[in-house]
Parts: C-alpha cells; structure tokens; sequence
C-alpha cells in the first residue's frame, strides 16, 4: 500500500477534534478516495489535559506549534488555531518556509495576510488550501476556482455568517428586537460571548475579501470591503421589510463594474421570492454569476464540527492526490491589478425609515432634502396619526447614488422633527 500521508493538526477545539474524528469514522472511504491513507500522527494544543471525544494517545504533541511544523516526518501541517496574528500566522509562515502543504480554516489569516502568503507558498512550491475558510462545509472555494474556473464572474453574494442569519431569522419569526435574539443566540452557542466580529460584520468581510479575490483574478484585498453589521436592524424595520414584500439578511456583495470592484457587507433588503431570501437558520449560502454559466447558488451549514471539517478533510484528499492549484486560482503574474470601487460610488435602491414628531410640514421637509440631493421616491408608508409625538415613516428610493443619499441623511437627521438616526438599508435585487 502507498505511504500514508503524515498530518500535524495545530488547534484541537471543535473543528481539530471534527478533523479527526472524520478520518477516523471514513477512513476506508478517505483512503479510497485519496489513493493513501490519511493518517493525523503530531498535534498541538494549549491544553494536554482537556477531556476531547477523540483518542490522542500515541500522537506526537507539541506544546509550540511552530515546532509541529518542522516534524520532519510530517507531509501536511493544518492550521485550526485561528486569528490572523499571533502563533497562527507563526505556524503558516514557518510550515511554508519548511516547504509543507497547509491547510487551514482561517479566514481572518487569509483575508488580512493573504496576498504575502500565496507569494511565499509560490516561492516554497508548498500548497495553501483553505476550503474550510469560507462558509464551512459549502464547497465555495472549489466552486469558484475550479468548477467555474471558464467563466468571467460578474457577481458574487452570500450569506456568510451563520450567526447573523440565525438573529435576523429569529427577530422576523417572532417580532424580538436584536438585543433579546443575540442573548438566545449565546445561549445556545449559535454566537460567542464576544459576538463583535459576527455581528459587526468583520468575518462577512473576511469570507467575502476571499471569494472576491478568487471570483475577480485579483490579490485579497480586506482594507477595500465596505463593512456594516446587524446591531441598528429593529423588530420594526423587519416587520416593515415584510409589508413592502421583502426579508433583511446580512450580505456579502463583490461585483464587477467599469471602474472596478465593488465589495461590501451590510444588512439587505432582498425580496421575499429570491432564493437566498428563504435561507434561514445559521445556514450560508453563496451566489456567482458566470458570463456562460450564468447564476449557480450553494446553499448548506456554515460552521460547526462536522461541515467544517468535512472541507478540510477535502482538502487533504487534494493532497493525498497530488492536486493543487495556485493559491489565489492563477500564478502572481496572472494577477489582475483591479482598483477599488468606493462605497460612496454605490448606485442602488435604498430604504429609508424615520422616526418624526407627527406635526405638519415634516414630510415636506424630508421630501425637499432628498429632491435637492437628486433622489426620487418609489414608496412612502405612514401608519396613523398622533399629534405631536413619534411616528415611523417608511420611505423606498429609486436607485441613488450612495454620496447623494448620505448628504441627504445628514441633513434629515439635522431636523428638530427627526428624533433619533434615520434608519437605512440598501435594497438589492439578488
């Protein structure tokens, strides 16, 4: 039989304890699948004492994971520490400066250092594969780079964090407001305690800073991605967005234009009968527009364990197999030096809610400000009278440009009648 292929998993949480235990559970079917046995032989972690499901008795441990990496007896070094600093990026660097394959399913390594590590991989000859980085068990990357490898792609969406689907489901389903929906969320481990880079978007951006690089044959570029979280979303925008026929997701948007690409993440209005508008829950999902394919989504569970690690294990199979493809789908060379869109340059439609003294002439007012910015309205909903106190005003724009509807906000907001920060959300077709 052919040698096994030699593993050293760096990082033993939830998804290093899945990595094993999934070559454990299939190995018959890894083994046919990869022509070799894949077999896990070196691991490092923080905690040698923690109770873990999976047997570790026989395996090399090293307490520093940079030193898993020269093992010498190791083929592939995976990386499932996280975070784009510190020892995860210390056992990149050196796994690749010692010539051996990574994988990994860091996102946040990936988007923020991406560009230097697919040119020192390129300068090692040693792979980089990172199917696991982006929307966990969703084969998006294999998608983009290779299955879709013929076509130019236009467009590329997705619902990219689950734990922002899952609180933006919740608050439709039951008419709860944000804070109360993300508190269930931690409690059943759908959010971390810190839920800062779920919530505001960061790792959206992460995952669309790399899709966008393999989508538009381009180096990663994060500092460019527009980011927005969910934490201003109501219960009544949502209940809001119902009424006008659409459902709020948090989406990851990268698009091709004249002047370059557009990437963004924000909260979006989506109508009700597109197809990502029915993902719920924590799944993911991702959709890519190709000239000769045409539109192809993805849709699955993206994080967790199993999903997470059923990408690794892909990867290793590539591995096992001999394949590989240039980090980024294309040699440096190859490269596209592509300039970033602004957000300001933004052309869309937009919904706009207000929260104003019920009195006359303010509507008039909010109507001048945007006329003299250039921006015509589709829609305007009012619901009721009472005199002298708060009211919403629900108000749907024609497609505007983006620096003309924030001068136009800025001086709404500045209205004595205008209560608290209008309330805005991008409308997209999808």
């Amino acid at each position: 039989m052919t040698r096994p292929l030699s593993v050293g998993v760096a990082g033993l949480g939830t998804v290093g304890t899945g990595v094993l235990r999934l070559l454990r559970d299939n190995a018959d079917l890894i083994t046919a699948r990869a022509g070799r046995p894949i077999a896990v032989t070196a691991v490092s972690a923080r905690d040698r004492t923690r109770e873990r499901d999976v047997p570790t008795s026989g395996l090399r441990w090293y307490d520093d994971p940079v030193a898993l990496a020269f093992d010498p007896a190791l083929d592939v070094v995976v990386e499932l520490i996280g975070g784009a600093e510190g020892p995860a990026r210390d056992l990149v660097h050196a796994a690749l400066a010692a010539g051996k394959p990574v994988v990994t399913a860091n996102k946040a390594l990936l988007a923020v250092h991406g560009a230097a590590l697919a040119h020192q991989a390129g300068e090692a000859g040693a792979a980089l594969a990172f199917e696991a980085a982006v929307a966990g068990g969703i084969p998006a990357i294999k998608a983009l780079r290779e299955g879709l490898a013929g076509n130019r792609i236009s467009r590329i969406a997705g619902i990219l964090n689950g734990t922002c689907n899952y609180i933006l489901s919740a608050m439709r389903e039951r008419g709860r407001e944000f804070a109360d929906v993300l508190a269930e969320a931690q409690r059943l481990g759908y959010a971390e305690s810190d839920p800062s880079f779920d919530v505001d978007g960061i790792d959206a951006a992460h995952k669309l800073a790399i899709l966008a690089a393999l989508a538009f044959n381009r180096p990663v570029d994060f500092a460019a991605v527009h980011i927005e979280g969910i934490r201003g979303v109501s219960a009544l925008d949502i209940a809001f967005a119902t009424e006008l026929g659409y459902r709020i997701k948090l989406l990851g948007i990268a698009r091709r234009t004249e002047a370059g690409i557009e990437s963004r993440v924000h909260p979006c209005m989506v109508p009700q009968a597109a197809p990502i508008a029915r993902v719920d829950g924590v799944l993911n999902a991702v959709v890519a527009e190709g000239d000769f394919v045409g539109r192809v989504m993805l849709e699955g569970r993206g994080a967790g364990a199993g999903p997470t690690a059923s990408a690794v294990v892909a990867d290793l199979i590539d591995l096992a197999r001999g394949r590989a493809t240039p980090v980024w789908g294309a040699e440096a060379a190859m490269l596209a030096d592509l300039p970033a869109v602004p957000m300001s340059a933004h052309v869309g439609a937009y919904y706009l809610r207000l929260m104003v003294v019920d009195r006359p002439g303010v509507i008039a007012d909010v109507t001048a400000a945007l006329r003299d910015a250039g921006i015509s309205l589709e829609s305007m909903l009012q619901r009721g009278r009472a005199p002298g106190e708060a009211v919403p005003v629900v108000l749907v724009t024609h497609e505007s440009n983006e620096a003309a509807m924030r001068r136009a906000l800025d001086q709404i907001a500045a209205f004595d009648t205008v209560l608290e920060p209008p309330a805005l959300i991008r409308i997209e077709p999808v």
